[in-house]
């Protein structure tokens, strides 16, 4: 399999789009095709890593990592997935818990295959040069990369988060790790971020003595693992059902929501996608008007969702030639924080389920759905971060304290550390340097 860029098609080999992040064109690294399988040739494959080195070995097929995935995926994927049936009154519904592993959020599973892939990787080069990891992160992200990398040998990572614009929990999670992680607190927004980190590769040249990668969602490394938990979940719930599975998905900058748009086109049971955003509306207004208008960042209460430039919108725009085809395609539902609250707080009320701002906002638009579309597939909600992540936010608005998960309370207890600059490409550099 060899992956090419969005742009002008360049082509490259798995190892160089899994360090490059974007190609030298500034496209995004997509599989040179999305290929077909037959879903039933994975019928006795129950286990979630012996199913996932299966479907990835598809993409990775006569590439550096052919021989290591197995090991790299036991590795990597080594926390449950977990599908809760919320069934009733003949209407199929679950709940997708992604949230078990390391640093209790989804962004575990791309960010761990990441890092045993990259090690993999550099292990078998001659004289490796030192890696530097850049991440842009509204919140989950910034941590399931610290967490992956923490430790590793050759790898040093750069967590840039937007200041006083994530939770605290999420905070100490990006801050507490030392050692080969430098976290920067930039004074802006996440775009603000996520534009510092393309500005680096852009002037890649100003950072000395260091290989530069990104472990955003743009890399494709991270995006192709995150696909498997949508496959294992609608392929096990087929074979229990014989019933096609719909999902809502919470999403911000949408490598999420793409990666269960890959396991759909490879032919896994999967119906409809539907996105799910908070009030940034760049997503939702697209599929309303057809014209892509990024905007500034909206602060909500689902903070990590807080995108007005969705990056993997370039994947889409790649796939479909057609925009009308798009735009018939997708479909969005923009949730405000007010119906953030509220639904929080009903969940827990009527249904006993604690959820995050951002898994409320999946919520929110599944009970809005009429009975009718609700009884004609089987819907799932994914469940992204744990709600213990937002307690400033959630233990309010249900007026109960949230039990944390050890491995959670284990990072709080840990110091922190970060420094704070201004979104300028040369105090970037000066934070690195000096750390």
């Amino acid at each position: 399999m060899k992956f090419v860029s969005t742009k002008n098609k360049i082509e490259a080999e798995a190892e160089e789009a899994i360090f490059s992040g974007t190609a030298s064109d500034g496209g995004l690294f997509m599989p040179s095709v999305i290929p077909k399988v037959e879903p039933s040739a994975y019928n006795n494959t129950e286990n979630f890593q012996l199913f996932s080195n299966k479907m990835l070995g598809v993409f990775f097929n006569e590439t550096v990592l052919e021989d290591d995935l197995h090991e790299i995926v036991s590795e990597a994927l080594n926390f449950e997935v977990i599908q809760r049936d919320l069934s009733k009154d003949q209407m199929p519904v679950s709940l997708l818990e992604l949230f078990h592993g390391p640093t209790a959020a989804f962004k575990d599973f791309g960010a761990r295959f990441l890092a045993a892939s990259m090690s993999k990787i550099i292990k078998k080069q001659a004289n490796p040069k030192a890696v530097t990891i850049l991440v842009a992160t509204s919140g989950d992200t910034g941590s399931a990369v610290a967490s992956a990398f923490h430790n590793r040998q050759g790898f040093n990572v750069v967590v840039l988060f937007p200041n006083g614009r994530v939770s605290p929990r999420q905070q100490q999670q990006l801050t507490c790790w030392g050692n080969n992680v430098v976290s920067v607190a930039i004074n802006g927004e996440f775009d603000d971020c996520q534009r510092l980190v393309k500005e680096a590769f852009a002037q890649e040249g100003k950072f000395k003595n260091q290989t530069l990668c990104s472990a955003n969602s743009i890399n494709i490394g991270r995006l192709l693992p995150q696909a498997t938990y949508y496959a294992w979940s609608s392929q096990r719930y087929f074979l229990k059902h014989g019933m096609q599975t719909s999902f809502i998905i919470p999403t911000g900058n949408l490598g999420n929501a793409f990666a269960c748009f890959i396991a759909k086109e490879m032919g896994f049971p999967i119906e409809n996608i539907v996105f799910a955003t908070n009030a940034n509306r760049t997503i939702p207004d697209f599929l309303e008007t057809g014209f892509w208008q990024p905007r500034p960042t909206t602060p909500t209460l689902a903070s990590a969702m807080d995108v007005g430039n969705p990056s993997n919108m370039e994947r889409f725009f790649h796939v479909f030639d057609d925009r009308k085809t798009l735009l018939d395609t997708l479909r969005a539902v923009s949730v405000t924080d007010e119906q953030i609250t509220n639904q929080i707080r009903s969940e827990y009320l009527d249904n006993q389920i604690l959820c995050c701002p951002h898994t409320a906002t999946a919520l929110h638009v599944y009970r809005e759905f009429s009975n009718k579309e609700k009884k004609e597939t089987h819907w799932c909600i994914v469940a992204t971060a744990h709600p213990s992540k937002f307690e400033q936010t959630v233990e309010p608005i249900i007026g109960e304290e949230i039990a944390v998960p050890e491995r959670l309370r284990a990072l709080l207890e840990l110091d922190s550390s970060f420094v704070t600059i201004d979104p300028e490409l040369n105090q970037l550099i000066e934070a690195i340097a000096s750390a």
